[in-house]
């Protein structure tokens, strides 16, 4: 009787080299994550486009950015149970062809009904695809690299979103804010056919589901060469224990250490991407109304965005290393930034340097904070997890844009915002410092059970 060969994904993956299929994976999901950025921050570069045609006031400009936002959070939850469900490539190749189809479908709009209805159906796939991204990348790297992978492939996110501004003034003077939006669609249907192509389903994912043996053979054959791996081994994800193929529950995210994680992860999430998303969505008519023309507003807003994808990468390596704590510190370094650029006399190009450095430092903690989204969560319900964090995020997402569209239609000092957004990465700083002490609690606990173990 042949013995039973039992084949432990986790260690082929952490003591995996970089070779190019992983290198593909992040290629291909930096690909359509700068497109995941582009059609859903373009809008706040034809902001003052579509108010002009649709004649809008400030109030409805700021709910239409926050329609999308909700979507989003719809999103996350679907498309996270998708994943976790069905696996993370159909998933993801859902959301990257719904959102390409409906970024196209946005030029078509005739109305604000329209526009509201669309925005809000193309928010819930985009919403849906940057966890599943993650989740993916996680599963195929070791721990030591779990945040630098996902920073990385959060740079195409902000790329996208950087080149909304230059396209923008490039199309829309000529063509019309229309054609903006059928550059993103087009563009992104055209990489969801490279993701068909190119794109692996997780190992960990269908090891963990007890699914396709011969598809995590030729996955880790891939990743190992030189290992011996027969199509009818056994394959086990030591590190998350035994799990069965059971149902998602929420109940899931709050289990032992979970109950203090998950909730602390979800305050820095909401208090994080309120700042983040006010900052993305109305800076660039702040600065018109602070007297900067359209186009400088759309450069400058396009070129600050670039900021936080260096703070990202600043953050990358402290994350992966010492953990929350890393991202706690870079958040609280924007606090006294933010209130000198809001309450200080400073002039013109000092209140563009002030602000491109709140986009380093508050950017780079937001990157972070997508970076230990899902690592606290097994294979079995990271896109749950990951994809729960990032939609209840969008309470903040949501509520950036309306409040600021609110105190912007107000008689209050535009410039003072600055300085009331302030309390944003306060309130991120505090639950990631928490979160980093119970972290570390639990892993001396955890410690102290080995000898007593060993006795």
């Amino acid at each position: 009787m042949t013995t039973p060969v039992i084949i432990d994904v986790t260690q082929i993956i952490e003591q995996q080299k970089l070779r190019g299929f992983v290198i593909r994976l992040v290629a291909l999901s930096l690909l359509i994550t700068m497109f995941d950025g582009f059609d859903m921050q373009v809008i706040a570069y034809a902001a003052a486009y579509l108010t002009h045609d649709f004649k809008l006031d400030r109030v409805a400009m700021g709910n239409l950015f926050s329609m999308g936002i909700f979507g989003t959070m719809v999103g996350g939850f679907i498309f996270g149970y998708l994943g976790d469900r069905y696996g993370r490539r159909p998933a993801i190749l859902i959301a990257a062809f719904s959102f390409g189809l409906l970024t196209c479908g946005f030029a078509f709009c005739t109305s604000y009904t329209a526009l509201m209805i669309v925005r809000f159906v193309n928010g819930v796939a985009i919403g849906g695809l940057l966890p599943l991204c993650w989740a993916l990348n996680i599963e195929y790297v070791s721990a030591k690299y779990r945040a630098t992978v996902v920073t990385i492939v959060m740079l195409g996110y902000t790329v996208g979103s950087s080149l909304g501004g230059p396209i923008t003034v490039w199309l829309a003077p000529t063509y019309g804010w229309q054609a903006v939006y059928l550059f993103g669609g087009i563009g992104t249907l055209i990489s969801t056919v490279l993701l068909f192509i190119g794109l692996p389903e997780s190992a960990r994912f269908l090891a963990s589901k007890g699914q396709r043996p011969d598809l995590i053979a030729r996955y880790l054959r891939k990743i190992a060469p030189d290992a011996t791996i027969p199509d009818n081994a056994t394959f086990i994800v030591s590190d998350e224990g035994k799990t069965k193929p059971a149902p998602f529950t929420i109940g899931k995210l709050f289990h032992d250490n979970l109950r203090w994680i998950t909730p602390l992860l979800w305050i820095a999430y909401i208090a994080g991407s309120t700042a983040i998303f006010f900052k993305a969505t109305w800076t660039p008519l702040v600065l018109e109304i602070l007297g900067y023309t359209r186009t400088q507003a759309a450069l400058f807003s396009s070129i600050s965005s670039l900021g936080t994808a260096a703070g990202g990468l600043i953050l990358m390596r402290f994350t992966d290393n010492k953990g929350p704590i890393s991202i706690a510190i870079m958040a609280a370094l924007s606090i006294p930034i933010l209130l000198f650029a809001g309450l200080g006399d400073v002039g013109p190009w000092t209140f563009l340097i002030l602000n491109f450095m709140v986009n380093i430092v508050m950017g780079g903690a937001h990157y972070g904070m997508h970076s230990i989204a899902g690592i606290f969560y097994p294979s079995a319900y990271r896109a749950n997890g990951a994809g729960w964090a990032t939609s209840i995020a969008k309470i903040g997402s949501i509520l950036g844009p309306i409040i600021g569209g609110m105190i912007l239609a107000t008689a209050f000092p535009v410039k003072h915002i600055f300085a009331l957004l302030a309390v944003s990465p306060a309130i991120l700083a505090i639950a990631l410092f928490t979160m980093s002490r119970i972290r570390a609690r639990h892993a001396r606990a955890a410690a102290a059970l080995v000898p007593a173990a060993a006795e």
